[in-house]
């Protein structure tokens, strides 16, 4: 948003709950992926789909901070013209292409090590090593974990997954619309001026975030209702069951079933909710595919898309039904 004086701000939770979208989802140290970082951070492209997923979203020249092509030892070592194939897609080992080991298979035969090869530790060009490395651990003698490259400094992790990836200015647009959904709650007001916000206040900071939305065009009523976004009434909508949004479930813990209670859950009522899931091939972290959803809504689409998972609820209902299991 642009800057106006005496704005008042985003209750903390909210804030910190609307940057958070602009992050990547959680990775452990087991993995290539970077833990909860931006989402314009350095890309991970695999290069047997680098033909088809390579190209940064639509209208944008590159990816801001660029991207790593990963290879896996059989694509490298067995194809003897595997240098000539790599400059013909502009790629060169050490450049902006690593060879990427996961199976201790691979690091046996094709052992790195020997070959002289350092672990690879910088995320732009050039990248100061030829490989990188995350192999399991298993129960037998020779079966330790083998973590190479990107494994000490912070944040850990190569890059992040490609279909995660968006803009600097796509993150700031998304939390723009974002938060105006956030008002767009019928009871928004409500439950701001109870944690301790004058209404006079609220209604400000409220009236400028739809001022801004709209001059960037994240206001378009008939995109948000055919985005399910929103309901006929203007109203925030859960994108799964169409159920109004009350503004008090983004600030409630999730409720956690009697006996397997633990202390430290954050997890809200209301999250983040992609409308059409994230997916090699496409972009679809940005403005009128992100919304507000409930939890378990959230878990039950997971990364099938909302369309796929209606097939599916549809098909479990019938036969439900069919087997009198169910009563209309």
């Amino acid at each position: 948003m642009s800057k106006l004086k005496n704005l008042p701000n985003l209750l903390k939770v909210l804030k910190d709950k609307i940057d958070k979208t602009g992050q990547t989802r959680g990775a452990d140290d087991d993995v290539i992926y970077q833990n909860r970082v931006k989402r314009n951070n350095t890309v991970l492209i695999p290069y047997k789909r680098w033909d088809q997923v390579s190209s940064p979203p639509s209208g944008e020249s590159s990816f801001e901070n660029g991207f790593i092509c990963l290879i896996t030892p059989e694509d490298y070592f067995r194809n003897s013209n595997i240098e000539s194939d790599l400059r013909a897609k502009s790629l060169a080992l050490g450049v902006n292409a690593l060879v990427f080991y996961q199976k201790r298979s691979d690091w046996v035969k094709y052992n790195p090590e020997t070959l002289g090869w350092s672990p690879a530790n910088n995320r732009r060009s050039p990248l100061q090593g030829n490989y990188v490395a995350r192999v399991a651990a298993t129960t037998s003698k020779k079966g330790e974990k083998i973590c190479r490259g990107f494994n000490t400094g912070k944040p850990k992790g190569a890059g992040i997954r490609l279909f995660e990836y968006a803009s600097s200015t796509q993150i700031k647009e998304c939390g723009l619309q974002l938060e105006a959904l956030f008002w767009m709650c019928y009871d928004s007001l409500d439950s701001v001026c109870k944690s301790e916000i004058e209404i006079d206040e609220a209604t400000k900071r409220r009236d400028y975030c739809f001022t801004e939305a709209n001059s960037k065009e994240l206001l378009d009523n008939n995109r948000l209702k055919q985005a399910r976004l929103i309901n006929n009434e203007g109203y925030t909508t859960c994108p799964l069951c169409l159920e109004r949004l009350s503004s008090h479930e983004f600030f409630q813990r999730l409720v956690q079933a009697t006996g397997r209670e633990v202390h430290d859950l954050t997890v809200t009522e209301v999250n983040l909710f992609h409308i059409k899931e994230l997916r090699y091939g496409e972009y679809n972290h940005k403005t009128y595919n992100l919304g507000w959803g409930h939890h378990h809504c959230n878990v039950v689409v997971r990364d099938s898309g909302i369309d796929e998972t209606l097939k599916w609820m549809h098909e479990v209902l019938n036969k439900n039904i069919e087997n009198g299991h169910f009563l209309v």
